[in-house]
Parts: structure tokens; C-alpha cells; sequence
């Protein structure tokens, strides 16, 4: 019989990001919390799972898997011996179902809303990778929510609960390593919470947030999550133009892992692009924008990216190149960065259509084009539907709405006005 390569269970693993050393650990140690002795499962056994040459692994294996995902085997790609290789796997939870989980707990306690590690592990219960990998999924659960919803109240606090339990957790940590990815996510949940806030135009907890989350990044020595709250900062600082700390930040992250990955570097020339560009400095800043490309046409895709990072790509890129050249005063590139970065947009990236849109309608309406600039400015509110609209998003309209009453015939400007009124509901 051919062999048929574990889908599901690489579909997990890159849903997590959880590499093979990493599940070895956690199954291993499932197997010494099972039966007392520490497991044996070798990279080479997880690379046997994923090509399907072992579809169905030993049963004491079996159970940890099951243990470290919370999915049953069968949910997991594997196949009973005698079993057709066809046979259906239940179907996988919908996303949304998380979603649901996560809004309902936010909306009460936000202690409640991380994945109840503690509970599955009890009060002096062993930590381990197992935990960590758990944990990791929460912040999985919490970045779809923010894809669905943006930035709010209840997301911020829901991050800040996930990074509390991470630093009660490492206080029992097996080992210096575990210890370390725990500080790694608690500066992870951190960043969230911060970038909810940025994202929801709360800006007034955010520097907390993101000393915290570089502090704890310090401690885990994780360049990554170093990265990602610079990164924060230079958008915060952009936000409350203050563009020489937003120049500053972005050339900071510049730094560490950007030094040896070029997608990291690309997003960290394309920030301080941002920040020159506000800052009256347009040749640097276009300068900054070319790098940006430059370095992202020669960044490897092979391997999947932080899921902090995971957004950064060439749609983006377009999208920032569509902000810098706006600001600068060439419109038309703007309008035809603008339309590129829509094409490359994935469809269930509703929320950055939504705001390329908006870009795309400042920069007609920036060219005079006050017609198609209207049109374009509507088709915002088609995009996220009933979904409110966040901070960021109603601070871009709301300058669409200076801008256009400013330029605009007094008729076109009060339709839009009223349409703006209709449609606005707070984050």
C-alpha cells in the first residue's frame, strides 16, 4: 500500500509552531506523566508519522499525542491498522468555534480566558513542553480572534491573563529550556495585549505593555519576541507622532534576528520607511521602501514564519509602500500600490482589505479623483460588513473624511458624512 504523508498532523504542528524536537519532548514527556518512565520518541519517529510510513503509532504514544493536542489520534491524521488508508478523520473544530470560546470568556472573567493549563495540570503539578505547547495554542486562539474582531477591551486583558499564566507556570518549569519558552510567551501575550491596544486607538497602557514584553523577552533571550515589541514601539510612536522614536524603534529592529532573516529585516526597512516618510525625510524613506522589497524577494518561504510575523509578506509590503509614497505626495504610486497589495490579499483577510481599501481611497482622492475616492470610501464599509469598526480603521476615516470635505463638493462630503454616521460602532 502507498504511503500517504499525515496532513492533519502537519497541519497542526504549523498551526502551533511546534517542530519535531519540540513534539519529541512533549510526547515524551506525556509518556513519563502515563507511565512513569520517560518516553523514547526520536525526531526520526515524528518524521515517520508526518511521511505516513507509521500511520498508526504504539498505543502508550497514541494516548501522549493525544494528551499534547487534545485531539484524538484519529483526528490527527493517523489510521487504525486495518482501517482503509481513505478512512474519514472527524472533521476538524471549526475556527470560529474558538473564536466563540474566547469572545464568550473575554465578555466575563479575563483569567478565564487562556487555555486552562492550570486546570489540566493541576496546582503542583510537573510543567513541561506539553504545557508549552498548549499554551502556544492559546495565542493562536487569540490572534483569530483579533482577525475577526480587532483590537478591544476584552482581547487586551485576555492576552494579559495568557502572559500571567505563563510566569506562574515557569515557576514550575522542568527545565531551564521550558523556562525559557515560557518567558518567550508571557513577552508574546504581552505584545498582544499591546497591540490590541494600539490597534483599538487605546494608546494609554501601551508603553507599560511593551516594556513589560521586552523586558520579558530579555529574560527568555529571545531575539524573536525582541523584534516583535520594537516593532510595536515604532508603530505606537507613528501613531502618536512622535516619528523620530518611531525611526528610532524601527532601526532597532533592525537588529538581532533581522540581522539573519531577511523577511524579519524587510518588515523592519519598511517600518522605518513609515516613520521617515511622516517625517519629511522622502528620499530616505524611499530608499528604506527598496530595501524593504529587495530584501523580501531574497527572504526563504520555506520555512513557516513566527505566528507574530506571519502577516508580513508581499501584500503587506505593498500596503505600506501605498502609506509612504501617499505621505510623501505621489498619489498615483500610492493608488497603484494600493491595488497591488489588494490583488495579493488572501480573501479572508477582510480586516486588511478593508484598510487597503481606505488607503486606496485616500490616494484617488488625494489626485483629485473625488468620485472614485467616494466609491472606493464606501466599498470600506461593504468589506467588513457588520463587523464594527476598530480604532485604527475609524482614524483612517475619519482623515478620509477631513480630507474629503476639504476637496470634495459640500453634497458628496455630507452623503459621506451621513454614511460614516450610519456605519460607525465602537470597537
Amino acid at each position: 500500500m502507498a504511503e500517504t504523508k499525515n496532513d492533519a498532523l502537519a497541519a497542526w504542528m504549523k498551526k502551533t509552531g511546534t517542530k519535531a524536537p519540540e513534539l519529541c519532548e512533549a510526547v515524551n514527556e506525556a509518556i513519563q506523566d502515563l507511565t512513569g518512565h520517560l518516553g523514547s520518541v526520536s525526531e526520526r519517529t515524528v518524521f515517520r508519522w508526518l511521511s505516513g510510513k507509521n500511520r498508526w503509532p504504539q498505543a502508550v504514544q497514541r494516548r501522549a499525542l493525544e494528551t499534547v493536542t487534545g485531539l484524538p489520534a484519529t483526528g490527527l491524521g493517523f489510521v487504525p491498522r486495518g482501517n482503509s488508508a481513505t478512512a474519514p478523520a472527524p472533521p476538524p473544530e471549526d475556527p470560529s468555534v474558538h473564536r466563540r470560546r474566547f469572545v464568550g470568556a473575554a465578555a466575563g472573567t479575563a483569567a478565564s480566558v487562556a487555555v486552562p493549563l492550570l486546570a489540566a495540570s493541576g496546582p503542583g503539578a510537573r510543567v513541561g513542553t506539553s504545557d508549552v505547547v498548549r499554551l502556544r495554542e492559546s495565542i493562536q486562539n487569540l490572534i483569530s480572534l483579533d482577525a475577526d474582531r480587532g483590537g478591544h477591551t476584552a482581547l487586551e486583558r485576555a492576552s494579559l491573563a495568557g502572559a500571567a499564566e505563563a510566569l506562574e507556570l515557569q515557576q514550575r518549569a522542568t527545565s531551564q529550556r521550558v523556562r525559557g519558552r515560557l518567558y518567550s510567551l508571557a513577552s508574546d501575550f504581552t505584545a498582544t495585549a499591546a497591540w490590541s491596544a494600539i490597534d483599538a486607538g487605546r494608546l494609554d497602557d501601551v508603553d507599560r505593555h511593551l516594556d513589560r514584553a521586552l523586558a520579558l523577552a530579555g529574560m527568555a533571550q529571545d531575539g524573536e519576541m525582541t523584534m516583535q515589541a520594537w516593532n510595536l514601539r515604532a508603530m505606537l510612536a507613528r501613531q502618536r507622532k512622535n516619528y523620530g522614536e518611531a525611526i528610532a524603534a524601527a532601526r532597532a529592529a533592525q537588529t538581532g534576528i533581522a540581522r539573519r532573516s531577511r523577511l524579519h529585516a524587510s518588515l523592519a526597512h519598511a517600518r522605518t520607511a513609515v516613520g521617515l516618510a511622516h517625517a519629511g525625510e522622502h528620499r530616505a524613506a524611499l530608499r528604506s521602501i527598496g530595501r524593504a522589497e529587495d530584501t523580501l524577494a531574497r527572504a526563504d518561504t520555506t520555512e513557516p514564519p513566527a505566528t507574530w510575523v506571519a502577516f508580513y509578506g508581499a501584500a503587506e509590503l505593498h500596503s505600506i509602500t501605498a502609506i509612504v509614497c501617499d505621505v510623501i505626495g505621489q498619489p498615483a504610486q500610492a493608488e497603484a500600490a494600493a491595488h497591488r497589495a489588494l490583488a495579493a490579499l488572501p480573501d479572508t483577510y477582510r480586516r486588511n482589505r478593508a484598510y487597503t481599501t481606505a488607503r486606496l481611497a485616500l490616494a484617488q482622492l488625494h489626485q483629485g479623483d473625488v468620485d472614485q475616492a467616494y466609491a472606493t470610501g464606501t466599498e470600506v464599509f461593504d468589506v467588513l460588513g457588520t463587523e464594527p469598526l476598530h480604532g485604527r480603521m475609524r482614524q483612517l476615516l475619519g482623515d478620509f473624511q477631513r480630507d474629503l470635505i476639504m476637496t470634495a463638493p459640500p453634497r458628496i462630503a455630507h452623503e459621506w458624512a451621513d454614511r460614516f454616521r450610519a456605519e460607525w460602532s465602537p470597537a
